[in-house]
């Protein structure tokens, strides 16, 4: 995005974004060449963390499309090969389904206050960088309804957040969904429908400001 940035991109043209997403071994014993590959709870934290900054960057960023949508690469919906007629939606599915509300919505900057991780021991880190523990995009909906999603890319430690919306009412009620695992392998097959999938939160605190 820095690039993008500096050339201008997204001024007098839009920065469109191709078949982003995982790609990883093919599973076994399914037809060699046509990518079909498992999809876990890693897939998801892949899925929040492009969404969420392709919206922070929805100034230059005018379209992106996933790869793909069924039984190839990062895939929200897997069907059985062996014709079964069995279908199961994966992790990544239900990242899409819980992001829906962004459509049609007014990106809203946010000042998030949260713990970060050191990346040093990331051969692709440079300088010891540090980044923020949950990854944030904000949004307001056409009937004034805040859209607010939150990615904590901790595989072991849930995170407080505070955040500040600017131009934002502290809101009268606060509904929302969470989607965790017990293990960041954890996936969805035909046997197993439901290992992954959203779940009602009811933790979030409302205060004037900011909101937790």
């Amino acid at each position: 995005m820095r690039i993008v940035y500096r050339r201008g991109i997204g001024k007098t043209s839009g920065l469109l974004v191709d078949e982003w997403g995982t790609w990883w071994d093919e599973e076994p014993g399914t037809i060699k060449g046509h990518l079909y590959q498992q999809n876990c709870m890693r897939d998801a934290f892949v899925a929040a963390l492009s969404l969420n900054v392709f919206h922070r960057h929805t100034e230059r960023v005018k379209m992106t499309n996933i790869a793909q949508i069924v039984n190839v690469l990062q895939s929200m919906i897997l069907t059985d090969t062996k014709g079964t007629g069995h279908m199961v939606l994966t992790p990544t599915y239900h990242v899409f389904n819980m992001y829906k509300d962004f459509q049609e919505a007014t990106y809203l900057p946010m000042d998030v206050k949260c713990d970060s991780m050191d990346v040093r021991g990331d051969d692709h880190a440079k300088d010891g960088r540090k980044i923020p523990l949950v990854s944030t995009s904000a949004a307001k909906k056409a009937d004034g309804t805040i859209v607010v999603a939150l990615a904590n890319v901790s595989l072991d430690k849930a995170q407080q957040v505070e955040f500040n919306l600017d131009g934002a009412a502290a809101p009268k009620t606060v509904t929302g969904q969470i989607l965790s695992c017990n293990k960041v392998s954890d996936y969805n097959d035909f046997a197993h429908p439901d290992v992954v999938k959203p779940a009602v939160f009811k933790d979030a605190k409302v205060k004037k400001t900011p909101l937790k």
